[in-house]
């Protein structure tokens, strides 16, 4: 379950500042992902999909809007905007590699999905790369 993912992942973003190292990405991975599901994505679907609180998810998103990884329009809709955007599908692939290659190796899905999602920030480029053709020769 994903939202166990989020969960776990940025327990640390509810008492300290946002640093886009893991919680931003966090909040770039959930709108990219709500984006595929629905054709507009408010602060509120944010918030209820990461179990957040409306004005945490308010607070992110201001801070990501600040930063130009983020669009916000008149009505309220978010959308990733090209830098936005390009750290989303970097850590959303990270994330499915990396649960696809723990499934494959026979953690069940629900685990893989759980312990995936912190790693998927941390893990170098290189890293990713080896882990990512292994697990194409699997």
């Amino acid at each position: 379950d994903r939202n166990k993912c989020f969960t776990a992942c940025c327990q640390a973003e509810r008492s300290s500042a946002m640093h886009l190292q893991e919680s931003g990405e966090m909040y770039l991975e959930t709108i990219l992902v709500l984006s595929k599901k629905m054709e507009h994505v408010r602060s509120i679907d944010i918030s209820k999909y990461m179990n957040f609180s409306k004005p945490s998810v308010s607070r992110a998103v201001n801070l990501l809007k600040k930063e130009n990884y983020l669009n916000i329009d008149e009505y309220g809709y978010i959308t990733l905007s090209e830098s936005g955007k390009a750290v989303a599908d970097e850590i959303y692939e990270r994330h499915l590699v990396l649960t696809g290659l723990l499934i494959k190796i026979g953690v069940s899905e629900e685990v893989a999905e759980q312990d995936a999602c912190p790693v998927e920030h941390y893990i170098s480029a290189e890293t990713f790369e080896k882990i990512k053709e292994a697990s194409e020769k699997m």
